[in-house]
């Protein structure tokens, strides 16, 4: 009898114990998105239709971690930071905003939306980072390719860098740095496939 009674409280201790950590709530990450910016238009308006591939990415970048860089060759996460999604489905959604918002293209968008497309822009995202240390800033190099879709040949391809100052403490700094110098080269790589398309 006194077994039982011992089994039994200590079941229902288990179950109320387990009960509290389902009620524990666990801490909210800051999830941040990265903004398309304002192109300047170019050739003007043509009939040429583009599809924006999904980037491909090393692993490091290739989730939704937030990548900071405090020495070479070495990697860590930005603290209760996350990017709202993986980053090179971001990183897709924003620079196909850039090519729409820069009015030069007849279409522009991404793999089963239905265009006829006349070019893929493919990109390898290759640096996505916050480097810390003696000064702060963010990083982004894109390696893009421009593919005819209607006969498979590449018509250029171009690495672009940019990088903008951390100015600020804190998630929201370093995320902002890292959303200016995407735009820098998001523009850039707009006004460079309008010249050559």
């Amino acid at each position: 009898m006194k077994s039982s009674v011992l089994l039994s409280s200590a079941v229902a201790l288990s179950v109320l114990l387990s009960g509290c950590a389902l009620l524990t709530p666990t801490k909210q990450l800051d999830t941040y998105e990265l903004t398309a910016p304002d192109a300047a238009r170019g050739k003007g308006r043509s009939r040429r239709q583009i599809l924006i591939a999904e980037p491909s990415a090393l692993k490091a970048l290739d989730g939704e971690n937030i990548v900071i860089q405090p020495a070479p060759g070495v990697i860590q996460y930005l603290k209760g930071a996350q990017w709202a999604d993986r980053l090179p489905k971001i990183v897709q959604a924003r620079l196909a905003e850039t090519f729409q918002r820069s009015g030069n293209f007849g279409g522009v968008g991404k793999p089963g939306e239905g265009l006829a497309i006349d070019y893929q822009i493919i990109t390898e995202i290759r640096a996505f980072e916050v480097r810390v240390g003696a000064g702060e800033n963010a990083d982004v190099e894109l390696f893009v390719r421009i593919l005819n879709d209607r006969n498979g040949v590449v018509r250029a391809a171009q690495t672009f860098t940019a990088s903008a100052p951390v100015t600020g403490t804190g998630n929201d700094a370093y995320v902002q740095a890292l959303d200016n110098a995407f735009g820098q080269a998001a523009v850039d790589i707009v006004a460079w496939a309008d010249s050559l398309i």
